[in-house]
């Protein structure tokens, strides 16, 4: 019974020495090489353009206009004074939220016409306000 009782302790007294011996044998996880450094490129030279700037010739003299406002093309803006009325009337009986903005547009025409605004701003300006609602025939 000897015989036997001495395997049962030998096999894991064996298998404690060498399991660690096997690890030492057997290579690890061999670690990557960092790669190598990338090659740097020297800057290519760039050409140093210099910008000169014209004076140009708009066959005007501009003495002559110097005195004189420009104001936008197109209609005068005294006279889209009866557009802000006809925004403000529309206002009145379009469904909502056309009837918004509407008033907004209206609103903002009359105060762009106080201050003397050219007409180009103010139709601009009024389309801004309208968000799509239509235009008065008044403003074209």
């Amino acid at each position: 019974m000897k015989a036997k009782s001495n395997k049962r302790v030998m096999i894991p007294v064996l298998l404690g020495v060498l399991i660690p011996a096997g690890a030492l044998i057997v290579p690890g996880c061999k670690k990557d090489e960092p790669p190598p450094p990338l090659p740097s490129a020297a800057p290519e030279p760039t050409e140093v353009k210099t910008l000169t700037l014209e004076e140009e010739d708009a066959g005007v003299d501009a003495d002559a206009d110097a005195g004189k406002k420009v104001v936008g093309k197109g209609v005068p803006a005294s006279s889209l004074k009866a557009c802000c009325g006809a925004l403000a009337q529309n206002a009145k009986s379009a469904p909502p939220p056309n009837n918004v903005y509407m008033s907004q547009a209206a609103a903002v025409c009359y105060s762009m016409v106080a201050q003397g605004q050219g007409s180009g701003t103010i139709l601009g300006a009024i389309r801004g306000a309208l968000k799509g609602a239509n235009m008065p025939s008044s403003c074209r």
